[in-house]
């Protein structure tokens, strides 16, 4: 340690800062200086190396061994049996598979597209006990409830404590309009408290109007009377996931995603029953088909829970009562960086959130019986919704804009139907365990935060139901940590600058997204070629993404470039236009890594670009700024005209790629073909490369009436004109003395 700071300190001494060699050493002597603490048995398993845990106290040492390649995890579904099978790689499914492997069981997963691509990563992305069921519980004294909000309050702390720098405190205010409600929510809150006990993150608190506007600025002023601030936990919900699935592979389970299950196995038991032993999978990406054999198959698939069930029994009755939730993305500035917002009573009844969340601000959610589908997509009248609640809390003085929507995503909530009751919002996400006549668990319900408790209930069943014999009888996962945890610090990220010449930005985001495996990401960045930072390129100018997440992405089983733009990076989530400018070259490193052709270079771009549209909000970005009628002024179009033909020189009537390219000459700027096609699909309504008159007309008055926050087109478009003007009055000066 002494001799790494030495060199260290005369890299800084001689002002060349580290070089690549030299980080990658020294990163590689901190990756690895756990060694010989590691208290694991090594089993072979088809000719690779996993890992299975043979002593209580190895659970919690830094595994070092690297992780098996897809390749071997499918090896291994097709040769090995298996204790238990999980099918779903959500959050739910992927505590499952931790659970079990703790406990010393030999297990598989799989996942028909990616880890945490459903509803697991379309969260509001807190960790929390459910104010609303709290309140639910008391006005209706209903013990449930009040259960539920106990079990999710300790699951919250455990969650802030196994994965430190995925998740965090997060004070949200809770402003107040009316004197009475002061003493009524104050006092709910702090029964939210004294419910968490000893697991109470932070005390809430009550504050005056003064103090309300001076941390939340933003906030409507007029009628507020002051508010009230209490804590839960906030997370990246994606990485979390992943975080959970890698952590149990490190501890030897299988893992495989983009493995569909396409019918379920079964055979004859002793007694002469029918009993569930396996189940027939696909790998998407090759289409071969293999058996898997387990002793117990846990059906942890989400929204698409019946599915599964079906495949067991066609009659079977579904139980699942889908609801989709709607979230937009709004740029920082509506938020502050440390502080949410509650809306506990939204127009129709409904709760929004209004948070921080990676540099951005979320807001939502809604709440709207659905129908399942692999690719939920939002709504025009789910965003104006969540636009119109944010606005009846900020002041006047923020103009809440549609074109400030900068991604929108509708995730399905797999809630627990109960036939008594019509409406999904009084029906509490409860979890339920299933085993059927034929042996399969099912685990339906819940919540995110809850997903541990929900794998300890749904293995207890298991164990039982299917006479397994597991090294440790109890869950071993409270306090279990996860991958990255285990050698973490608030100010890692400093390691990560000095060692390695990353920006500080940049060596922030990798600390609190990978931890402990920062150092890992940081070895495969690429030299900047610039004095400073040294290594990590950005693979957008906004954000703290470099490339080398790509590369480490395809390590941790990143396959498409959908599953790194949108769970790997969270770029789709954030600005789904800056991850389109990404792709290409998220594209090309993912080329370079899995040996891909030009045509499956071409086809992963189209893939991403659809699933951009579709499911980040694009389309309905783009139908909403087709529906703004033209209501510009003479003067204004007059005005538009001209500068639509300073860029339209020789009158053809649209403007081109050459067009664009040609005006920034004059200005003696070059900019790269790739964002001059960006430039041009901005307003490019009908897609033909090219941008009529009426297209510009309709974009210039979608900026007037908010619609469009700002257009690069545009501004050029204005630069062009400008200098036109000022051309021609030179010319008619005389040119000049």
């Amino acid at each position: 340690m002494a001799g790494r700071r030495a060199r260290s300190q005369l890299a800084r001494v001689l002002g060349l800062g580290v070089g690549v060699a030299g980080a990658a050493a020294l990163a590689a002597s901190y990756y690895y200086d756990d060694d010989q603490h590691t208290k694991l048995k090594m089993v072979s398993v088809t000719q690779r190396q996993f890992v299975r845990v043979t002593a209580a106290e190895s659970l919690n040492a830094r595994p070092t061994h690297p992780l098996p390649t897809r390749q071997l995890q499918l090896k291994s579904l097709g040769s090995d049996s298996f204790d238990v099978l999980i099918i779903g790689g959500g959050a739910t499914g992927a505590g499952c598979a931790l659970d079990s492997v703790s406990r010393g069981l030999k297990t598989a997963l799989v996942e028909m597209d990616d880890f945490a691509s459903g509803t697991s990563s379309r969260s509001t992305k807190l960790i929390h006990g459910g104010v609303r069921y709290l309140q639910k519980a008391i006005l209706g004294l209903d013990f449930e409830q009040y259960k539920m909000v106990k079990e999710a309050l300790h699951e919250r702390a455990n969650l802030l404590d196994i994965a430190p720098h995925l998740s965090y405190p997060l004070p949200i205010m809770l402003p107040v309009y009316k004197w009475w409600q002061l003493p009524y929510y104050w006092l709910g809150i702090k029964m939210y408290d004294l419910v968490a006990g000893s697991k109470c993150i932070k005390s809430s608190y009550a504050i005056s109007k003064a103090r309300a506007l001076e941390v939340f600025p933003m906030l409507k002023k007029d009628r507020l009377v002051g508010a009230i601030v209490y804590y839960d936990g906030q997370h990246n919900d994606a990485r979390m996931n992943l975080s959970i699935a890698l952590t149990a592979t490190r501890l030897g389970a299988t893992i495989a995603n983009h493995t569909r299950v396409i019918a379920l196995l079964k055979e004859i038991d002793e007694s002469g029953q029918e009993r569930i032993c396996g189940a027939r999978v696909k790998d998407e990406l090759t289409g071969k088909e293999l058996s898997v054999r387990a002793k117990c198959v846990i059906n942890a698939t989400g929204p698409f829970t019946d599915t599964i069930r079906k495949m067991e029994n066609q009659e079977t009755k579904e139980i699942c009562a889908p609801s989709m939730g709607v979230h937009i993305t709004l740029p920082d500035y509506y938020s502050p960086e440390q502080m949410g917002l509650l809306d506990p009573n939204t127009s129709d009844g409904r709760v929004i959130f209004f948070l921080p969340w990676e540099g951005r601000t979320i807001a939502g959610t809604t709440d709207t019986p659905c129908s399942v589908s692999h690719t939920p997509s939002p709504t025009e009248d789910d965003i104006q919704f969540i636009l119109r609640e944010v606005k009846n809390y900020l002041s006047p003085d923020v103009e809440v804009r549609r074109g400030d929507v900068l991604s929108a995503w509708a995730g399905i909530r797999p809630l627990v139907q109960d036939p008594n009751k019509t409406d999904t919002q009084s029906i509490a996400r409860n979890h339920i365990v299933h085993v059927s006549d034929n042996g399969l668990v099912t685990v339906a319900g819940g919540k995110w935060t809850t997903y541990r408790s929900m794998a300890l209930d749904t293995m207890n069943a298991a164990i039982k139901a299917c006479n397994l014999t597991p090294l440790h009888q109890e869950s071993q996962t409270d306090g279990l940590l996860l991958e990255g945890a285990h050698h973490w610090t608030p100010t890692m990220f400093i390691r990560l600058v000095q060692d390695f010449g990353l920006e500080s930005e940049v060596a922030k985001h990798l600390a609190h997204t990978y931890g402990d495996r920062a150092f890992s990401v940081a070895k495969l960045a690429s030299l900047t070629g610039k004095r400073w930072p040294i290594v990590g390129r950005r693979l957008h100018s906004e954000f703290p993404y470099i490339d080398a997440e790509v590369r480490y992405a395809c390590r941790e089983y990143a396959t498409s470039a959908i599953d790194v733009i949108a769970r790997r990076l969270r770029l789709a989530f954030l600005n789904a236009q800056a991850a389109e400018e990404a792709l290409p070259t998220i594209v090309s490193i993912m080329a370079e890594e899995l040996k891909w052709s030009e045509r499956e270079k071409k086809s992963q771009l189209e893939a991403a670009v659809k699933y951009l549209q579709q499911e980040m909000g694009q389309n309905v970005n783009r139908a909403s700024r087709e529906r703004i009628p033209i209501n510009l002024t003479k003067s204004e179009i007059s005005e538009y005209v001209k500068r639509f033909n300073s860029l339209d020189t020789d009158k053809k009537g649209y403007i081109s790629l050459n067009d664009l390219r040609a005006s920034l000459k004059a200005r003696d700027q070059e900019v790269p073909g790739e964002t001059l096609h960006e430039i041009l699909k901005e307003i490019d309504l009908n897609l033909n490369g090219q941008v009529e008159f009426d297209e510009y007309l309709q974009m210039m008055a979608a900026i007037k009436a908010g619609s469009i926050t700002h257009s690069r087109l545009a501004h050029l478009a204005e630069m062009a004109e400008e200098d036109q003007r000022k051309k021609i009055t030179v010319d008619r000066s005389g040119g000049g003395l």
